[in-house]
């Protein structure tokens, strides 16, 4: 025996009192000349630990508190069971739970979430079996994933999205595992491409019954062409500087790709914005484009249109009252947008008789992609008007209807009938869309067949991202944790991982 010395350790309370441990510890030193340590100190088992002023049975129960109702609630609580301890305390015992251990996992669920947007990613995996996340990766990249995957060999299925990195690393790390792609995920995508392929129709979404031919223009007014043109459809008028622009841009942008000058040169070149130019680089054709710029979001003048048509034609040409008229309905806009929109009016001598507005395209997009049961009278009769009057639009319904029923009903055989018809028909977009579905053929076949899809994974980065926002702006990412849900240190740039959301939720209940 070496020598003694005197320990204080803090106990659990009893009847509502603080307890701390006078300890005489006794010394021991080693004969052992090559012995790294000369003396060592006893412990008495249960009570001690080494370097600790706590009991091992004091420090449990402040572990249960932290993770059961966070840190600046404990520290409330601790006080009327007289627990001398504070929030920081709290922080630091529940940072230093180890995570338990993540055992052999069986389903695997896989996807990504922003700890800065567009900037830096990280990679949550769930244990699909419990629904429970296991592990956090410092990226989305497939080797990551692939290297997880082969420190955790028994993954026997993956559920994951459509991203290659994600599809290539589980093929890396697992190569036996069944990959299940989500269908949510495939379901909106297929919503992308329809929504594409009816802007491509969008003209058969106007009622040719509604059409009104031109009015008769003023006899004091000369007409050209131009100005009859613009009778019959003002509101093309309003943008046809901007499409002469578009198709300018986009001529020059794709004569300087064919040169060899990048998309920054390009840039640079124009003095046009790198997205904008990069946009004009993607489009596939300027009809694209001039879609997209059609169907941009409306002004606050959009909806007011038809009634100043109809005013104009009952004699009412004033702006100014028209404009107080408009504002009593809700108009926002300014004074010079409406006297742009009624100047040409002024050039023509009269305004086109109101006509009901034609469906948007998203509306359309989304009459098609919901089930007939949920939708109105309304909405179901607008359908089958274009659907009777468009063969093509037709035929798109039939493919989105083939493909509901078979995500729906699970019928993965059905995929390539209902590819080759797809394909057999001229949807340039939809066939973007099967060529995807082609590359990933084994993972979408399971995902329309097996029971498993990514729902958990989803739910776990909502609630990472809620944790987020809840704590902008208040304390690091690391220290936002509530209900019992930890996320820990995900400040360290090599190793960024979280304890188990949801952890250890059986071992009390959680602060509401």
């Amino acid at each position: 025996m070496h020598s003694r010395y005197d320990r204080r350790v803090a106990d659990v309370p009893v009847a509502g009192r603080p307890v701390v441990l006078l300890l005489r510890i006794r010394r021991f030193f080693c004969d052992n000349g090559t012995c790294p340590a000369a003396t060592f100190a006893e412990q008495v088992d249960g009570v001690t630990s080494p370097h600790a002023r706590r009991s091992p049975q004091l420090r449990g129960m402040l572990e249960s508190i932290g993770l059961a109702v966070a840190a600046r609630a404990g520290a409330r609580l601790a006080v009327r069971l007289g627990l001398v301890t504070d929030q920081d305390t709290f922080f630091r015992l529940v940072r230093a739970v180890p995570d338990p251990p993540i055992g052999t996992v069986t389903v695997l669920g896989v996807d990504d979430f922003a700890l800065k947007r567009r900037h830096i990613y990280g990679t949550i995996l769930l244990d699909m079996a419990t629904h429970r996340p296991i592990d956090l990766l410092a990226d989305r990249t497939a080797d990551s994933l692939a290297e997880w995957l082969r420190a955790h060999p028994g993954v026997t299925i993956v559920c994951r999205d459509r991203a290659g990195a994600y599809a290539e690393g589980a093929r890396l790390g697992a190569p036996d595992a069944r990959q299940v792609a989500d269908r949510w995920h495939l379901w909106h995508g297929l919503a992308g491409y329809v929504e594409k392929t009816i802007r491509q129709h969008r003209h058969d979404l106007r009622n040719p019954d509604h059409d009104i031919p031109t009015p008769a223009p003023d006899p004091a007014v000369s007409l050209d062409v131009e100005q009859t043109a613009i009778a019959v459809d003002i509101d093309r008028v309003e943008t046809q500087a901007v499409v002469v622009r578009i198709r300018e841009h986009y001529q020059a942008v794709q004569q300087l790709l064919a040169q060899g000058e990048s998309i920054s040169g390009i840039s640079r070149s124009l003095r046009l914005d790198r997205k904008t130019v990069r946009r004009f680089a993607q489009a596939a054709n300027v009809e694209e484009l001039l879609i997209k710029q059609r169907d941009g979001r409306p002004g606050p003048l959009e909806r007011f249109k038809p009634y100043l048509r109809e005013r104009w034609n009952q004699g009412c040409t004033t702006a100014t009252v028209l404009l107080a008229e408009i504002r009593e309905q809700g108009y926002t806009g300014s004074y010079p947008a409406l006297t742009r929109y009624l100047r040409l009016f002024r050039t023509v001598g009269a305004a086109p008789p109101a006509t009901p507005a034609p469906p948007k395209v998203r509306d359309v997009t989304r009459w098609m992609l919901q089930h007939p049961d949920d939708l109105d009278d309304r909405e179901r009769g607008q359908l089958h008007e274009i659907l009777a009057r468009s063969s093509a639009l037709e035929r798109l319904a039939y493919h989105v209807t083939s493909f509901a029923e078979m995500m729906t009903g699970r019928h993965g055989e059905r995929l390539d009938a209902w590819i080759a018809a797809v394909e057999a028909d001229d949807f340039s977009q939809l066939h973007s869309f099967t060529a995807g579905l082609v590359r990933d053929r084994a993972a979408v076949v399971n995902g329309l067949t097996m029971e498993h899809n990514s729902g958990a994974v989803e739910g776990a980065v909502s609630h990472v991202k809620s944790i987020k926002r809840s704590m902008y702006g208040r304390a690091k990412f690391d220290r936002a944790f509530t209900q019992g849900q930890v996320v820990k240190d995900f400040r360290s740039p090599a190793r960024v991982w979280v304890t188990t959301l949801l952890r250890r939720r059986d071992q009390g209940p959680s602060c509401g």
